[in-house]
């Protein structure tokens, strides 16, 4: 294929300090240059923080997998996203993490696709009849529709509760307003701002986003806390196992705060990576029109004009591939922070306690070292061998995404029921703004025509 997908152009060399912290004030991206992309190791110096980026995959490797205990989550990050998630699994470390993740694995057993596969297709249902809404080749909105459908879809696996439109607008532009500051909070600290000042240029509007998200999950989770009778449970749902959970330690059930914790990042984790991921796939869709015809003969060849069931999302092999593709042009996390535990040497570089190490899905699923014509897409690739450890949009090791099953099918499902129903054309003249925040997104939205299907 000759035509490549856009992303943000590099610059040609590293930019200084102080254009850096100009560039990446809005997005992360923005400061990438050429040899980031080329690169096996790279360092950035900032005036509070040093920062190496790791492309080299055995090294990836030894962070993520090997030595994992001397490469934790970044406090970093910890300090960024505290206000949303509090002491939640995502952000944890060592024994507290592993003591976390033991007290949660009744509850992801509930998220298995075979438990939520009903709740997903009613989610799903409600997003297609929001479309038939619109008149026959309609301008829609995707980035915004579909982090109201998978939003929706977390709300009705974790807490048997359907997201209203005027909660989830409330709840899903808070979290816009969440992402935006928290990038600018990241500049303003690397680069020693006193916190008064960071506070009255917008950590105060990041904190009360956190706080509207976390008074929205609450209103549903408090009145199930104080009712709770573990004697009488009649919720099938992730909240009622959470709700059920003992520590063998202690003999107590999770405090309310920490149930807000966890499901805040089961909220976070669960809705906006898919949404990012769904947003970008539409987009690659809606601008390679032969991989999406491709596609759409498959599913009907599938269904045959029945309804789509669970067992038919792992036969739908061309449009698993076509999303696999779209996770590496367009990983939903960019980047995974961690940080030095003590002093090591990657490769040339001496990195010293408290550093930050990032490994870069964005740059390694990019890099000319591991893939053939990197920034083309181009889903067959997925159809024969590709180098595995270079393709990381879950993470690896014990941290990997343990929704990553969940978030596939999910994903599966609701670009089978678009495609089936609609033809996508991208917006003449549209280019998406792509802006590395927490996650990957358009910050201009993504504008896609929906062609009703002759049947």
């Amino acid at each position: 294929m000759s035509q490549c997908p856009f992303f943000p152009k590099p610059y040609k060399t590293k930019a200084s300090t102080l254009l850096t912290f100009l560039l990446k004030r809005r997005s992360w991206l923005d400061g990438l240059y050429e040899r980031s992309y080329k690169m096996q190791t790279g360092y950035v110096k900032m005036p509070n923080f040093d920062l190496y980026v790791i492309n080299d995959t055995k090294e990836v490797k030894r962070i993520m997998i090997d030595e994992v205990k001397e490469f934790p989550k970044s406090e970093f990050l910890h300090q960024l996203l505290s206000p949303l998630l509090g002491e939640s699994i995502f952000t944890t470390n060592g024994e507290v993490w592993r003591k976390q993740r033991e007290l949660l694995r009744p509850s992801f057993e509930m998220t298995r696709i075979n438990k939520v596969f009903n709740l997903m297709s009613e989610a799903v249902a409600d997003m297609m009849g929001r479309f038939e809404k619109y008149h026959d080749e309609s301008i829609i909105e995707v980035d915004e529709a579909m982090t109201f459908v998978t939003a929706d879809v977390i709300f009705r696996t974790i807490m048997s509760s359907k997201l209203d439109e005027k909660k989830g607008k409330k709840v899903l532009d808070a979290f816009v307003t969440f992402q935006e500051q928290s990038v600018h909070s990241a500049m303003r600290r690397m680069f020693r701002f006193p916190k008064w000042i960071s506070y009255i240029l917008g950590d105060k509007k990041r904190l009360q986003a956190g706080e509207i998200i976390r008074e929205v999950l609450s209103e549903i989770i408090k009145p199930r806390y104080e009712s709770f009778d573990p004697q009488n449970t009649n919720e099938f749902d992730i909240l009622e196992s959470l709700l059920c959970v003992i520590d063998a330690n202690t003999n107590k059930r999770f405090s309310f705060e920490e149930i807000l914790d966890q499901v805040a990042m089961l909220f976070l984790a669960g809705h906006e990576t898919t949404a990012s991921s769904l947003t970008w796939t539409l987009y690659l869709l809606s601008s390679f029109e032969d991989e999406q015809e491709k596609a759409y003969k498959e599913i009907e060849e599938i269904l045959q004009g029945k309804d789509i069931e669970i067992t038919h999302l792992k036969q739908f092999k061309i449009l698993t591939n076509i999303f696999k593709e779209s996770l590496r042009l367009y990983p939903p996390v960019g980047f995974f922070a961690r940080e030095a535990k003590q002093d090591t040497k990657i490769r040339d570089k001496f990195v010293k306690k408290g550093s930050g190490v990032v490994v870069a899905p964005w740059l390694i699923q990019r890099h000319e070292n591991y893939w053939e014509k990197p920034n083309e897409f181009n889903p067959s690739r997925f159809e024969g061998d590709y180098k595995k450890d270079a393709y990381l949009p879950f993470g690896m090791g014990e941290r990997i995404c343990i929704g990553q099953a969940f978030a596939m099918q999910e994903a599966i499902l609701i670009l089978a029921n678009i495609l089936r129903k609609y033809k996508l054309q991208l917006q003449e003249g549209f280019i998406p703004d792509v802006v590395g925040r927490l996650t990957v997104r358009s910050a201009n939205g993504m504008n896609i025509k929906f062609i009703k299907r002759k049947k």
